[in-house]
C-alpha cells in the first residue's frame, strides 16, 4: 500500500486503522531549505476555520467543504514557484496524507482560541499547534497572530503568551514569525486598524516580544504608505492577502508595490488565492508567484 492517501475518503480510514501513519510521514518527509536562490517565498495559508471563520467575500460558509478545500489546497501547492503551507494540525495532516507537503516550508499556526464572533475573541490563547508540536513535525517555524486592543485588559494575556513563544521558538532556531494588529471593538465586532501609524505602531509592539528576536519574522498586512511601515522594522517580513476586496487588478497591484520593499521576503495568502471570484484557482497563484519570481 502507497504511503499516501488516494482519495479523501481513504484520509478517515488512515486516521481510524493507521494513525501512526501520520508521525511517519512527518518523519520522512522531503524537506527543502527555508530561501531559495532568490531569497523569496511564496506561502498558501489555511488557518481561518480553526477560528471558525468560513467566510469568504460574501459567502459566509465559503470554506465549509473540507474536501473542497483540499482539493484547492492541492491544487494551489502544486503550482510552480509555491513553497510551502502555513496551516493548523488539521489541514497539514490531511494535505500530509495526500502526499501534498513534499519538499515544501511548512509554518505551523498556534492560537486560534480567538474565535471569529465570541465575546472572548481578543482572549487569542494557544489552541493549534505548541512550539514542542512545531519541532516535532519538523516544521520551518510558528506564526502567532497578535491583537491589540489597549482598551481590553485581556490582551495583556495573549501578549505575555506570544513572547514566550517567540522566546521558545528563538531557541529552537525556528522562524517566530508574528502577525500584529492594532485592533478595538467596534459595535460587537473586531476590527483591525489598518492605518500606516496603527501598523507601525503594532510592529514596535510585536517586535520587542522575547529574550531573542534572531529568528523573529513580521507577517503583515499591505496598507497605505507601505514605505514608511517598513522603515519601522528591520526584520524580515511577509505579506499577509486577508479576505479579498476590490478588484484582482488592484489587489496584484498593491502587492507588487509592496513587494518591491527591501525587507518584504514575499506572500502568504490564503483566501485570495484559495477563492478566487472566477474560480480559477491555479490562475490565481499563479498571478501571485508572479509578483515575487
Amino acid at each position: 500500500m502507497s504511503h499516501f492517501a488516494k482519495s479523501y475518503d481513504e484520509i478517515s480510514e488512515i486516521r481510524a486503522r493507521e494513525p501512526e501513519r501520520i508521525a511517519g510521514l512527518f518523519r520522512s518527509r522531503k524537506r527543502r531549505h527555508l530561501l531559495g536562490d532568490d531569497g523569496k517565498m511564496m506561502i498558501v495559508a489555511c488557518d481561518h476555520p480553526a477560528r471558525g471563520a468560513l467566510s469568504v467575500g460574501s459567502d459566509p460558509h465559503a470554506m465549509s467543504d473540507r474536501k473542497d478545500l483540499l482539493g484547492r489546497l492541492q491544487t494551489a501547492l502544486s503550482r510552480p514557484g509555491v513553497d510551502g503551507l502555513l496551516a493548523t494540525a488539521d489541514i497539514v495532516e490531511d494535505l500530509l496524507l495526500l502526499g501534498a507537503l513534499e519538499d515544501k516550508i511548512m509554518f505551523s499556526s498556534m492560537n486560534r482560541g480567538g474565535l471569529a464572533g465570541a465575546s472572548f475573541e481578543m482572549d487569542d490563547r494557544m489552541t493549534g499547534y505548541d512550539v514542542q508540536g512545531t519541532i516535532d513535525g519538523g516544521f520551518d517555524g510558528a506564526k502567532m497572530l497578535t491583537r491589540i486592543d489597549l482598551a481590553d485588559p485581556g490582551t495583556v494575556s495573549t501578549l505575555e503568551t506570544c513572547a514566550r513563544a517567540v522566546t521558545e521558538l528563538n531557541r529552537a532556531k525556528l522562524i517566530a514569525m508574528v502577525e500584529p494588529f492594532m485592533s478595538s471593538r467596534v459595535a460587537g465586532k473586531i476590527v483591525n486598524d489598518l492605518s500606516p501609524d496603527a501598523v507601525i505602531k503594532s510592529i514596535h509592539i510585536a517586535q520587542g516580544f522575547g529574550s531573542s528576536t534572531a529568528y523573529t519574522w513580521m507577517k503583515l498586512p499591505v496598507v497605505k504608505e507601505m514605505e514608511r511601515v517598513m522603515d519601522a522594522t528591520t526584520f524580515p517580513t511577509l505579506l499577509l492577502g486577508g479576505d479579498p476586496s476590490g478588484s484582482p487588478e488592484d489587489t496584484l497591484a498593491a502587492w507588487a508595490r509592496a513587494l518591491s520593499l527591501p525587507s518584504v521576503r514575499g506572500l502568504v495568502v490564503g483566501r485570495t488565492m484559495l477563492y478566487p471570484a472566477d474560480g480559477d484557482v491555479a490562475n490565481a497563484v499563479d498571478n501571485a508567484v508572479s509578483l515575487i519570481r
